[in-house]
């Protein structure tokens, strides 16, 4: 009978792991001292894009956002890298030449790492991050009252099999590159000094998935506004062709059980909910109190967020018109 991982760990104990096993969260944490905790986290995966460059930027990006999901500054990063033996030697650079440009735009010292031979290209980074002990974001620092706000679009999911199965507009793609590659760093700066405590971002198990797990870890329900979700125009059509990747039905089957939809919305549309995200934003849960002046911080920083919701008492999460 398998075993689950934490149980090797029953009953040792490690006080200074702040975030681990036991926590749905982003990245481990270890506390180092009353000032500074350490963030550590991995991600990697296959190509979303067809451009070497930008294939290698986009994995940096998403891999170095579990960082500022917790509230975290990152500072140091390894590469992981696998490529079939087949590739030419310039493909394996310009991934990794994508990947050093976002980690030079994040501050951080990306100091060599690993490759193998793989029938698949896969690439990523391990990460390491700064965070004060007090000021971490988790899933389960929610508060029923919070508003809910979303950093990024939605639609990449769609967008980018629309790519694989060669139906997508080149303009779209450009667009929806240039979200994957953009950084949550300014979204996460913004949200410690304003003391928010409850975020995560939105990646594989998309808006639904990544809230549920939320709304689970912190023990709230909560209510976003269908017309206030930002979508993608691009992913709007997509959606309606129906070329969503096979995660999205996936995420729907799995957390679709606490979810109640309004009447109105359409099929495609409760799907874009659903739809994996690559890179996307940070959905945070910030303070009724600080609501105003999150959004001023966010303006004045150039920052695009959108106010998606809010979470309520319960436990269903409920999607309005």
């Amino acid at each position: 009978m398998l075993r689950p991982i934490k149980d090797v760990f029953q009953g040792q104990n490690f006080p200074d792991l702040l975030v681990g096993l036991d926590d749905p969260d982003d990245a481990a944490v270890w506390r180092l001292d009353d000032q500074r905790a350490l963030v550590v986290t991995t991600d990697f995966f296959t190509p979303v894009v067809d451009d070497p460059y930008d294939y290698g930027a986009i994995a940096a990006a998403n891999s170095i956002s579990d960082i500022y999901a917790m509230g975290g500054k990152p500072f140091l990063a390894l590469n992981i890298l696998g490529l079939p033996p087949a590739f030419a030697a310039e493909i394996g650079s310009e991934i990794l030449r994508g990947g050093a440009e976002i980690a030079r735009q994040a501050g951080v010292a990306l100091a060599g790492g690993h490759t193998i031979q793989d029938e698949e290209p896969k690439y990523g980074l391990i990460v390491l991050g700064f965070v004060h002990p007090d000021k971490i974001i988790t899933k389960s620092g929610a508060r029923v009252g919070d508003r809910l706000y979303l950093t990024k679009p939605l639609g990449i999911g769609v967008t980018t099999s629309a790519l694989k199965q060669q139906k997508a507009d080149p303009a779209d793609v450009a667009e929806v590159t240039g979200w994957m590659k953009r950084l949550n760093d300014t979204a996460a700066e913004v949200a410690v000094q304003l003391g928010v405590r409850g975020g995560t971002d939105i990646t594989g198990f998309s808006l639904l998935g990544h809230a549920s797990e939320l709304a689970a870890a912190s023990g709230v329900g909560l209510r976003f506004n269908w017309s206030q979700i930002p979508i993608l125009d691009c992913a709007r059509k997509y959606a309606q062709e129906w070329r969503f990747p096979g995660g999205a039905s996936d995420n729907r089957l799995y957390f679709e059980e606490r979810v109640r939809f309004s009447a109105d919305l359409q099929e495609w549309e409760q799907m874009l909910l659903f739809d994996p995200q690559t890179s996307g934003g940070l959905l945070l849960s910030v303070p009724s109190a600080q609501a105003g002046a999150f959004e001023q911080y966010a303006a004045g920083r150039q920052l695009p967020v959108w106010q998606v919701g809010e979470v309520t008492p319960g436990a269903d999460i409920e999607v309005l018109d």
